[in-house]
């Protein structure tokens, strides 16, 4: 068993979550289908992996900085 780290958050109409781990997003109408549908891609991702590469995550923080962009 391995516990995974994720984040999410809303895109429009769409609540996206993804891994922290490996590189998997997912979505839903709500959080909580999108959370679902992430464990079920997470589920898929690892089903053929016989040693499956995964990040080591400690203590992950979101932080956040301003960029200016040439829009």
């Amino acid at each position: 068993m391995k516990n995974f780290h994720y984040v999410i958050w809303k895109e429009g109409r769409w609540f996206v979550a993804r891994s922290l781990e490996v590189e998997v997003a997912s979505q839903g109408k709500t959080r909580k289908e999108a959370v679902e549908n992430l464990h079920e891609a997470l589920e898929l991702y690892f089903e053929d992996e016989k040693k499956p590469a995964i990040a080591k995550i400690e203590q992950p923080r979101l932080h956040s900085f301003s960029l200016a962009l040439n829009a």
